[in-house]
């Protein structure tokens, strides 16, 4: 009785959230999973990662058939979380969400506490986004040549905020002040919405933080978005130009996040995981949710997102020698 009970919960779940039924995969491979999944999110809750990681949670839980309940480890540029998770038993019950600072970290840090490509088996990528240059809105800082104007008459003495060492955040203006050959002072925060508090309240000048952290205050009219870091422009701030587009050039930063689980989790189980995503991935909820906030779907098989971790690691050596950076 409890079973069909739970087969009914999990239907009309699926079908609240526009998802396909999916009860036979479900009762092919009972044995897993048969308790809550713990999913750690090693950044602070309210972070970009952490708000994607709870609305797939939602849309996962009815088609795992069991509770994924988010657990925020935040500190250490996410060091702290992913070590947890590397020690983790590999049984599927604790997933990780991975994201570039894994990779970063692996040259940004002399000792990780893990390594991302040994100890982890990496499911797939999710989710892909840009940041974005910000200011108050009411500062006299008004275009990216006025702030590279001002940090170059005041050397050194402009701040920046950043979501912890080797982030994006911290990557991302360290190599734009290395292309327009000025200098600022970092000011390492806990993660992205920490550095966009830090904006906001003007204990900083100026940040680079993921384009969804920033949005809902861009859009409020309390800071002041001089350029994006991607390709193209975002959709969500169609009037802000890329950098690329204001000259800068060799400082395009993408962020992208998705999940991974210990490294000896095995095939089946491992399996299972990758397809309710995939599905997931396919509802117009999750669709229209990770676009509202700034975000692009970005899917990646796990060959394909393990070369990432891969690209992203030799990539951030040479960044780190052209911002000067040395490992701590």
């Amino acid at each position: 009785m409890k079973d069909i009970n739970r087969r009914r919960f999990a239907q009309g779940t699926l079908a609240a959230l526009g998802l396909p039924m999916l009860a036979a995969p479900v009762r092919a491979n009972e044995a897993y999973p048969s308790r809550a999944i713990k999913w750690v999110v090693p950044y602070l809750a309210g972070t970009a990662p952490d708000t994607t990681a709870r609305m797939l949670a939602e849309a996962v839980s009815p088609l795992m058939g069991q509770p994924v309940v988010i657990e925020n480890k935040a500190g250490a540029a996410g060091n702290i979380g992913a070590r947890l998770a590397a020690m983790a038993p590999a049984d599927g019950y604790t997933w990780l969400y991975s994201a570039v600072p894994m990779a970063t970290n692996m040259r940004m840090y002399k000792n990780p506490g893990f390594d991302a490509l040994k100890d982890f088996r990496h499911i797939m990528r999710l989710t892909s986004a840009d940041c974005a240059l910000i200011v108050s809105a009411d500062s006299d800082i008004r275009t990216l040549a006025e702030l590279v104007a001002r940090a170059r008459a005041q050397p050194a003495k402009l701040d920046y905020a950043s979501g912890g060492v080797g982030t994006p955040s911290h990557m991302g203006v360290e190599l734009l002040l290395s292309a327009e050959g000025v200098k600022a002072t970092h000011v390492p925060y806990k993660g992205a919405s920490e550095l966009v508090n830090a904006v906001l309240g003007k204990q900083v000048v100026f940040g680079i933080p993921i384009s969804a952290v920033a949005l809902p205050q861009i859009q409020a009219n309390k800071l002041r978005a001089l350029a994006v870091t991607g390709p193209k422009r975002n959709p969500a701030l169609p009037q802000v130009p890329t950098l690329a587009e204001l000259g800068v050039q060799g400082v395009e930063l993408t962020s992208w996040g998705g999940i991974s689980v210990p490294a000896a989790t095995p095939d089946a189980v491992a399996a299972r995981i990758q397809s309710a995503f995939e599905t997931a991935m396919k509802s117009p909820k999750v669709l229209a949710s990770i676009r509202d906030t700034g975000g692009l779907v970005d899917i990646q098989d796990p060959a394909t997102y393990t070369r990432g971790f891969t690209r992203e690691i030799a990539l951030t050596e040479v960044m780190m020698k052209k911002a000067g950076l040395d490992a701590m």
